[in-house]
Order: C-alpha cells, then structure tokens, then sequence
C-alpha cells in the first residue's frame, strides 16, 4: 500500500526541476538581452563623444585661424550616424602692456580673445533634441573648450596661444 503512495511523487519532483530550469533559461536571455542593448549603448556614446571632439576641434582650427567664430553644423551621418552642432562665442579682453614693433618706446594695451567652442552631438535630426531625450538608443553629448588669442595692435586675433 505504500508503494502506491509513492508513486506520484516523481512526478511532481520532474515538474518542480522543469519550472526552475525553465526559470533559469528566462533569467539567462533576459540577461543576454541586457547586456546586447548595453553594449549597444556603449557603441554609440563612444561615437558621440568622438563626434563631439571632432566638432570642438573644427571650431577651435576655425578660431584660432582666422578668427571665424561661427555657429554651424556638421553632418557625420554617413560616418558614424551623428551630427554635431558647433556653437562657438567669443570676447575680448584687455590686460596688460605690449610694446609697439613700429614705435621704439611706445606701448600699446594688450588685448586677447577668449573663445568658447561648444559640440553638442546626437543621432538625431537636429542637436540637441530635447523631444527625443527619452527614447530608446538616442545619444547626446556635449563638449565645451575654451582659447585664447592674443590679438595685434589692430586688435585682431593672431592666432597665437595667450
């Protein structure tokens, strides 16, 4: 009689190691998913981020040589998926005395010209896009750098470190 009792039991011990491995499995992929979109989203802060660099660096060249401090675009979209959008600023200061080349004796005010270049990149139509900021794989950074320029008599920028 107790044969028989017993009998079921193997059943329900198969059931029981099925649920937990099923269980395992899900927690398996749902791990591997995970880690997929991370990895993903590593991918693509890493473009943005060079994206970023190679706008403030366009806009520091355009600074500091010629003194262009313009606001514009740039479209990395074929590259790397990403545009960045360049913001640079820029004013003057005057410290100090240089002496004149022409005028033996004379002494002019120094001036420099302080710029601040500002990337915003983002795989995106437009930099930066707030209305996106919240959904899935959108990526945005921002890199700002400053310079300085000291400036001629005439007051324009040379080009030279400060």
């Amino acid at each position: 009689m107790t044969l028989n009792r017993q009998k079921g039991f193997g059943y329900i011990a198969a059931i029981v190691v099925v649920v937990i491995l099923a269980a395992l499995a899900s927690a398996a992929i749902r791990l591997g998913t995970t880690q997929q979109a991370s990895a993903d989203e590593d991918v693509l802060s890493a473009r943005a981020l060079q994206t970023a660099r190679a706008g403030t660096e366009w806009g520091l060249y355009r600074a500091l040589n010629g003194g262009a401090c313009t606001t514009t675009t740039l479209d990395f979209i074929p590259q790397n998926g990403f545009r960045v959008t360049v913001v640079c600023s820029s004013f003057v200061v005057r410290e100090g005395q240089f002496p004149d080349p022409d005028n033996a004796g004379v002494l002019l005010p120094r001036s420099k010209t302080i710029y601040t270049i500002e990337a915003t990149s983002c795989n995106s139509t437009a930099c930066p896009n707030p209305a996106q900021v919240n959904t899935l794989y959108y990526t945005e950074r921002r890199r700002v750098v400053t310079a300085c320029s000291l400036n001629d008599k005439t007051g324009a920028p040379t080009g030279d470190a400060c």
